[in-house]
């Protein structure tokens, strides 16, 4: 009985040896097999041109909301929501009795300093005329009424600017539109009380917009800034307007990156003379991008992306090695990559997780 149980303690330790040999030689054939499946691209540097689409929002290429600058009441509306006006036309007046007031004292107070400075000038010449005579005007009265008259004319020029400015507040008593548009909201109505210091002046009065000239604002994101370029011709659709394509140029850029959303904003100049496109509608905005000269083209399927980071397979001394790459610009099948690379050297084509750093690779 012994026996047989040390013979088949020998059988199945002889078993276990053959077993992990014929592991060790599938282990090596396996490895054999993938290596001669890599598939090897040469690094040539190139760049990768794509379009990028973008969401854009269409905005009023001017847009003014109106407050007023002086305390009244709403005397006249001219306008109502959907008006289209005309730079300089009356859209409002207000009634204020206390400007108006303030306004003609001090018309009065002018008209009276020119009076008086137009006597002082009389006495001066004449006084001068008589001097011409030894001993009839002594030199003091003659310089009493020198300073007299400079002083009138110092009065009459502080009335002046104090009538300019009452003229000035009496003016903004009317309402009138600073560029051609449309109103598009009104919030108050005749009789109204309204004013600069007023507590229920939360909404403007009116709100005016250039709707025959619309800006199209899209944010380009940081890796393609440096590759959108102003005057570029794009292409964008309007989601209101289904089945028509647009075009137009980038007319300009804010030329820094917004600091929350690492992105430029561009804007487009869209023309809409018949008015089909309204302010805040959305589009869809596709802008061409050149790509990076000094980056190297090769096919997506020879990066590997991983949690950290991503990489490829270099092939040096004919072992491979993993090199961290950025990715640039990317159309079809290919992509940019950016990386410790050199034009010449051979990566693999078809790389991915299950082939280590370090695997013999015969060329």
């Amino acid at each position: 009985m012994k026996i047989i149980i040390q013979s088949i303690i020998i059988l199945l330790f002889a078993t276990s040896i053959w077993s992990c040999g014929n592991k060790k030689e599938e282990s090596k054939k396996k490895d054999a097999k993938n290596a001669g499946e890599l598939k090897l691209v040469t690094l040539t540097t190139g760049s990768v041109s794509e379009n990028i689409k973008l969401p854009g929002v269409l905005q009023p290429f001017q847009e003014v909301q109106i407050y007023p600058k002086v305390s009244g009441f709403i005397k006249n509306m001219s306008v109502d929501r959907g008006s289209v006006v005309r730079r300089g036309q009356v859209l409002m007046t207000l009634d204020a009795p206390e400007i108006e007031q303030h306004e003609a004292a001090a018309r009065l107070k002018y008209v009276e300093s020119v009076s008086i400075l137009q006597n002082s000038k009389d006495k001066y010449k004449r006084l001068l005329e008589t001097s011409n005579t030894p001993g009839t005007v002594s030199a003091y009265d003659l310089q009493s009424a020198s300073s007299k008259m400079m002083a009138d004319s110092a009065v009459m020029q502080g009335e002046l600017a104090d009538y300019n400015a009452q003229k000035t507040m009496f003016s903004y008593l009317t309402v009138t539109a600073p560029f051609d548009g449309i109103i598009t909201e009104r919030n108050v109505h005749p009789g109204a009380l309204v004013g600069p210091g007023s507590e229920g002046n939360v909404k403007p009065m009116l709100v005016l917009q250039q709707q025959n000239l619309l800006r199209l604002v899209a944010n380009v994101p940081e890796q393609y800034s440096a590759q959108v370029k102003d005057g570029e011709q794009v292409h964008f659709r309007i989601n209101a307007i289904p089945g028509k394509d647009f075009t137009g140029n980038i007319s300009r850029s804010s030329g820094s990156l917004s600091e929350h959303f690492r992105s430029e904003t561009i804007e487009i100049d869209v023309h809409n003379p018949d008015l089909t496109i309204k302010g805040g509608m959305y589009a869809e905005v596709n802008i061409p991008v050149s790509g990076d000269v000094y980056g190297f083209k090769v096919p997506k399927s020879a990066v590997v992306t991983t949690d950290e980071s991503k990489y490829v397979l270099v092939i040096r001394d004919r072992k491979t090695q993993k090199v961290k790459v950025t990715e640039g610009n990317q159309n079809g099948d290919d992509t940019e990559i950016f990386g410790d690379l050199k034009a010449g050297e051979n990566i693999v084509a078809n790389a991915n997780y299950d082939i280590p750093e370090g695997k013999m690779v015969v060329q």
